[in-house]
């Protein structure tokens, strides 16, 4: 029987020795420590001795000790030995040691373990022992092996082991659980996360690398998915969930539960669902291979499925065709569009529809020009991927020439399999253009194996020297920093909004007098990371006192009651510069000075583009040498954005970070350009022009294009008698408003009309009169002298200047909360609460009049009313009188109530009639508004569980404008809808417009919309309204609009001038918003003589009825 070696001296005699021992141990001694981990009476002092046994061959000989000594055929053996629970459970302890101290000291061990036996497999077949220490011994195993390894070791090494391992159906069920959860939680150490720099560094080569890899990924998981035993099938779709998050593409995100659902049950009606769900998909990220491996599948199955619908077909040539539009590597299209490419060309041959046919054929050619080349060949001046067969041929020269390997027994079998391992690690750092991480790839796995440990640094910096060449001319040289410009800012920083990273681990690099553009998608966190640095949150960012910062941002909140002077004069911050130099600073930004100057008036009377140049006034009074503008031209006019370029252009001192969704602006003034790529800030030199060469993706900036994000707007429905897109349908005449305190009028003598066909755009100076003009409109205000009168049942939809004031009191509510309190009662709750519908106590007085209807009961007092019905050009309403009951109700003419001054009363029942009208179709429920939500822009999720108060300005917008179009609004009336819009939702909007079938009315000073939609503008200037029709709308700025293509031909149609202001369709008298009754038809016989009995009837009732009763009219025509 051997001796027993003491686990308890074994560990303290080696422990000692810190550097490895030239003496190699016995074969003895070996053996001892074996029989002593074996034998061990106790779980401790097993492990105890695989510690001593693990820390004696790492001083001494090393990995090769393994093999050598037999350790691990022992390992082997014992874990096969199913009479002794104790030795299997020896043997996980064993290899736990080995896993936990050999790959973290010993590199090259990795080889060993995962390439040159089967130890994971050994550990994976135990997680289904019947012992329970056995099971938690391998669990131990494989968790220390996991822990130890890095990223590219992990894909590298232990990835194929699981792949393998689970492709095999021998194994069991408990072991198929444990290798889908190592592959779970593979996946979930790549997610990205708020860690240290090199973490996340980790993460992402581990997310890159794992997502090349999801084409033989997928197929291996979706298999657990159907396994028989429930526990493998839940921890499969578990591991699936996690496998998806690799992906980091925004537009196939919120369909992965249906997808994981149609992987999980596969069948015609759920393959169908995710096809139609991937069809209403707006695809806008570049398409890589692990989005393709997850798809492809899925396409590939309905595609060649002979039972498959045509309208599916249909969607799912569609989906084919714009996914490969914007697959951008040829390599990855020739990976996976080769297994669609027969099905689409199977939909060429079959279909049965020719519009399903004429889509495969287009979607067929896309994919050929995707995939370049017939004849498979790279095309020139494609950038090559390196392989492992590139850097086997420089690693192995540069072993040579530093002498070549020790040669020590089984070193060349293990070199053999070391190379491949090396060279794969390599290659993949290299694809993702980590060179800095080549040194740990090659250097220690190789240390141990050369003759001279010391040529393993020469040979790693060859191998490395190489491929750093390489990635210079594959992708130029590095631009070096400025030489001569003075650094204010460079700080790596990660930042987050409540549960969501939006930046992880990026550089923010700032010059003294270079001005930013930061260019995004909406909720991207441009806004965030500006009001980041003003708080002083943002990690590594100069203090205040370092770098004096200010914020100019939209919502100021300012004291309405305070002057101009007295407001900036009473900010702490301000008040020390004095009266007379705050005088002169606002002058120069337009803010006359003296006792009738503009700094005198209120800050509430301000319109928007003043209150934005005094947020402007304050930020050059505070002398900042660091300007954040967050959408500086809003509300800005033509002459006041040439004012602020200027100013930004003429002050080298101070460097800006811009947020402009302003194209022109951008273009003019940027000297750089941040962009969100990634959750990265990646920095181009130049202006916004020079950015978008470098990144022609990003072309939206100059295009109007519905590509990136598409509105629908529901269409507005019938107008009762209104057949002519050019009638009038809203009209004012004659109006002057002043408003209280001012002393003169800001609209004088204004007439103007509107139509379903008008694009009209209103033009002019900041504080011109242009909102409030709108606001007469829209009836937000009442005019002092003249009249506005609109079509009964018009339905208008209405979003002011300040956008924001229509959700300000509703910020505790989800976007879909705050429609139904909107739309709750069947009523817009917001055309409640303009002024012309809030009732005076003049109007309260009204109430109580009484209104003699002829009918010989004598004057009476009006209730309410109940009804409405046609009544020769115009309408009657039933009256429900005071202390009367319904079955005395009758009806008067609309001009009757008017002519008795109860106009609010018959203005708010048309309100309710036009609102019925237009909700009739609508179901006011949660899934039926998210669909609304998504029609406009707004992701449902976000609609759905996100508060209004987290939302970015954007984002907000289109709830705003969800709202406006709920109830199918015949005229749209936007003030300055451009602003917090990004581009690609300033492209959707303006699209949306152009398609809309109702009249639409806006202020804007983006001449490249205003340009694109509006032939029609109304110039105000100096409270007078000057009409210039019949402008050619610039179609060409529409990326869709092409020569002779129909989309082109249907803009200018829908921007067609209405003739309402030329008096082309006015035949009535001028003021009558009347509408052409139906054409009488001619009576029988039958219905003469029963008109004759009526006449009869009344006349009888006449003689009934009180002397002094007027005799009621002689006919019955109710048309």
């Amino acid at each position: 029987m051997p001796h027993h070696v003491s686990p308890e001296s074994s560990p303290i005699m080696i422990a000692k020795s810190s550097t490895p021992s030239t003496v190699a141990p016995t074969q003895e001694e070996i053996s001892s420590l074996l029989h002593t981990i074996f034998s061990a009476q106790t779980s401790q002092a097993s492990l105890d001795a695989s510690y001593a046994l693990t820390e004696l061959l790492l001083t001494s000989v090393g990995f090769r000790g393994l093999k050598h000594y037999g350790v691990v055929d022992e390992i082997k053996k014992a874990a096969a030995d199913k009479k002794s629970g104790t030795r299997r459970e020896s043997s996980m302890i064993l290899l736990g040691a080995l896993f936990e101290k050999f790959p973290a000291r010993q590199h090259v061990s990795e080889i060993v373990f995962l390439r040159q036996t089967a130890l994971v497999p050994a550990a994976l077949d135990a997680l289904s022992d019947k012992g329970a220490v056995v099971r938690e011994s391998a669990q131990y195993a494989l968790t220390a092996l996991f822990n130890n390894m890095s990223s590219e070791a992990l894909v590298i090494g232990l990835l194929p082991v699981l792949m393998e391992y689970l492709g095999k159906k021998s194994g069991k069920w408990q072991a198929a659980v444990g290798g889908y959860e190592l592959l779970g939680r593979m996946a979930d150490k790549a997610k990205i996360g708020m860690g240290s720099k090199e973490e996340e560094k980790d993460k992402e080569i581990l997310r890159e690398a794992m997502g090349k890899r999801l084409e033989g990924l997928i197929p291996v998981v979706e298999n657990g998915m159907h396994d028989l035993k429930p526990e493998v099938t839940k921890q499969a779709v578990k591991t699936m969930t996690s496998l998806t998050t690799l992906l980091s593409n925004d537009d196939v995100a919120p369909r992965i539960p249906l997808l994981i659902n149609t992987m999980q049950n596969p069948s015609p009606a759920t393959l169908q669902k995710a096809i139609h769900a991937l069809s209403q998909t707006t695809f806008v990220a570049i398409v890589t291979s692990p989005v393709l491996a997850l798809l492809t599948p899925l396409l590939e199955r309905s595609l060649n499925t002979p039972s498959t619908a045509q309208e599916v077909l249909r969607q799912t040539v569609v989906v084919v065709e714009n996914l490969t539009k914007l697959v951008h590597d040829p390599i990855e299209a020739r990976t996976f569009l080769p297994k669609l490419k027969p099905g689409v060309k199977g939909v060429v041959d079959r279909a049965s529809l020719p519009e399903v046919r004429e889509l495969a054929t287009r979607a067929l050619k896309v994919i050929d020009k995707a995939m370049g080349d017939d004849d498979g060949s790279i095309p020139i001046g494609a950038l090559v991927p390196t392989t492992a067969g590139d850097v086997l041929k420089i690693l192995e020269i540069a072993v040579r020439a530093q002498g070549g390997l020790a040669g020590q027994s089984g070193d060349g079998a293990l070199w053999d399999l070391a190379k491949s391992y090396i060279c794969e690690m390599v290659r993949e750092v290299v694809n993702l253009r980590e060179l800095q991480r080549i040194t740990s790839c090659i250097q220690p796995y190789i240390e141990p194996l050369l003759k001279d440990s010391m040529a393993a640094a020469p040979i790693t910096s060859a191998v490395n020297d190489h491929f750093v060449a390489e990635d210079h001319r594959k992708f130029g040289q590095p631009i070096k920093e400025d030489d001569g410009e003075v650094e204010i800012v460079n700080t790596d920083f990660s930042l987050a909004y409540g549960g969501m990273l939006l930046l992880s681990h990026t550089t923010l690099r700032l010059l003294k007098g270079h001005r930013y553009g930061l260019c995004g998608r909406n909720g991207a966190g441009k806004s965030t990371l500006m009001r980041s640095i003003a708080e002083g949150k943002l990690e590594g960012f100069p203090s205040k006192d370092e770098l004096r910062t200010c914020f100019v941002e939209h919502n100021q909140g300012e004291d309405a009651d305070l002057s101009i002077l007295e407001f900036v004069a009473k900010d702490p911050e301000l008040a020390a510069k004095g009266r007379d130099r705050i005088s002169e600073v606002l002058s120069e930004v337009g803010f006359s000075a003296g006792p009738e100057g503009r700094q005198q008036e209120q800050v509430g009377s301000l319109s928007g583009g003043w209150k934005m140049k005094l947020a402007l006034a304050r930020a050059m009074l505070m002398g900042a040498d660091v300007l954040l503008l967050d959408e500086p031209t809003n509300h800005l006019d033509v002459s006041n954005v040439k004012w602020l370029q200027e100013y930004l252009k003429k002050h080298m001192e101070i460097t800006s970070l811009i947020v402009s969704h302003d194209s022109a602006f951008l273009d003019e003034v940027c000297t750089d350009i941040y962009h969100y790529e990634g959750k990265k800030l990646v920095c181009y030199k130049g202006n916004l022009a020079a950015f978008v060469k470098q990144k022609p993706e990003a072309k939206s900036y100059y295009t109007l294009s519905a590509s990136n994000a598409q509105f629908k707007f529901p269409p507005p429905g019938i107008l009762t008698g209104v057949k002519s897109m050019t009638r009038s349908i809203l009209r004012m005449t004659n109006v002057t408003y002043t408003y209280p305190g001012a002393s003169k009028p800001s609209l004088h003598n204004v007439t103007c009309s509107l139509a379903l066909s008008s694009r009209t755009a209103i033009i002019g100076g900041n504080g011109a009169g242009k909102s409030t003009l709108i606001k007469l409109l829209t009836g937000e205000t009442i005019p002092q002298e003249g009249r506005v009168e609109k079509h009964p049942n018009l339905r208008i939809g209405y979003i002011k200047q300040h956008a924001l004031e229509h959700v300000e009191m509703h910020m505790e509510k989800t976007p879909n909360q705050y429609l139904q309190w909107r739309y709750a009662n069947g009523d817009d709750r917001e055309v409640l609460m303009k002024q012309t519908r809030v009732l005076t106590p003049e109007d309260k007085a009204q109430m109580e009049k009484t209104v003699d209807p002829g009918d010989g009961r004598g004057p009476r007092q009006i209730e309410n009313l109940m009804g409405r019905q046609k009544h020769k050009k115009s309408f009657r309403y039933e009256i429900k009188w005071v202390g009367m009951l319904p079955k005395h109700n009758s009806y008067l003419a609309r001009d009757i109530l008017l002519e008795h001054g109860f106009s609010k009363l018959v203005q708010e029942f048309d309100d309710h009639e036009a609102s019925r009208e237009g909700l009739g179709f609508r179901e006011l429920s949660p899934k039926v508004i998210s669909k609304h939500f998504d029609d406009l822009g707004l992701d449902p999720e976000i609609a759905n569980h996100n508060e209004i108060s987290g939302l970015s300005g954007g984002q907000k917008v289109k709830v705003v404008l969800a709202g406006a179009m709920w109830n199918n609004p015949h005229l749209l009336v936007l003030d300055e809808p451009t602003n917090f819009l990004d581009r690609d939702s300033l492209g959707g909007l303006a699209v949306a417009i152009r398609d809309y079938k109702g009249g639409v009315v806006m202020i804007s000073h983006n001449e490249e919309f205003v340009g694109a939609l509006c032939p029609e503008q109304w110039h105000v200037t100096d409270g007078r309204v000057t009409h210039k029709g019949f402008l050619a709308v610039s179609a060409d700025r529409f990326e869709d609009s092409r020569p002779g293509s129909s989309v082109a031909s249907s803009a200018v149609s829908s921007a067609d001038v209405s003739a309402v202001n030329s008096g082309a369709e006015d035949s009535a008298k001028a003021g009558d918003m009347t509408f052409r009754s139906r054409k009488k038809k001619k009576l029988t016989r039958n219905q003469l003589k029963e008109r004759e009995v009526r006449r009869k009837l009344r006349h009888i009732e006449w003689l009934n009825s009180p002397p002094g009763t007027k005799h009621p009219p002689d006919t019955d025509d109710e048309e």
